[in-house]
């Protein structure tokens, strides 16, 4: 497994850095090594901390100190809880919408506003069983999802936007650009057509910032670095880093 950082700890919480093409934890198929496993090999005190989940075979999966997720193919801050404490804590700020998220994203095309808020409610994809959609491609129950945004640069082929998801949903912001027609640089599930630019081999999706309170309610602010990746392309549209 890929060298992962840690950017905070203390003796209830960790933020991890994750880097893109890692699992968080698995889903009872792949045999890849995820984060779950990597988090209660370093901290064998996780192995029952947090909630199991069920396969539809019946199957139980454990997530080690699993709070929440990101996407394979996304890199950035990832919150791990170490006591079961740490992760009822983080499990209420999420439920509660407390934490703050800070991602960024280099989507295709150039954006017609500088800064907006998608409000479009999320449901399950008609004729998918990995997708999701907003509007009337959708199946089932939809589910708010809101996201503002800002443009970092517009540029073609592709712009840098920083993002902030107010809510959770499954590839919440993956769904919201592709909707405005704008989907996230090589992303091969929503913009399977579409040439991966600026040299991603990966989804061009960052997590970079997370703000929380820890147990003893002081705030804390997790910064992931940007992977070279984003780098590279910040500079071939003209950002210094």
């Amino acid at each position: 497994m890929k060298d992962i950082k840690i950017l905070f700890e203390d003796n209830d919480i960790v933020a991890l850095n994750k880097p893109a093409g890692i699992v968080v934890h698995g889903d009872g198929k792949m045999k890849d090594k995820t984060i779950s496993d990597w988090v209660v090999k370093k901290y064998p005190e996780t192995k029952d901390v947090g909630e199991s989940i069920e396969l539809e075979s019946g199957e139980m999966i454990d997530r080690h100190g699993i709070v929440h997720r990101l996407d394979k193919d996304t890199s950035g801050v990832l919150l791990i809880a170490k006591t079961q404490e740490g992760y009822l804590h983080l499990k209420a700020q999420f439920k509660e919408r407390k934490i703050k998220k800070t991602y960024n994203a280099f989507i295709y095309g150039k954006m017609k506003d500088e800064r907006g808020i998608i409000n479009r409610p999320i449901g399950r994809a008609t004729g998918s069983v990995r997708k999701w959609a907003t509007g009337n491609k959708t199946r089932g129950e939809l589910r708010e999802a809101v996201t503002k945004f800002k443009v970092v640069q517009n540029a073609m082929p592709a712009s840098l936007l920083e993002l902030w998801p107010q809510t959770g949903r499954t590839h919440q912001i993956r769904v919201h650009m592709q909707a405005l027609g704008h989907p996230v640089v090589a992303d091969s599930l929503y913009a399977p057509s579409r040439e991966a630019v600026y040299g991603f081999k990966r989804l061009a999706l960052h997590a970079r910032r997370l703000i929380f309170n820890d147990l003893k309610g002081g705030l804390i602010e997790v910064e992931a670095p940007f992977p070279s990746d984003f780098k590279d392309a910040m500079e071939e549209i003209g950002i210094k880093i």
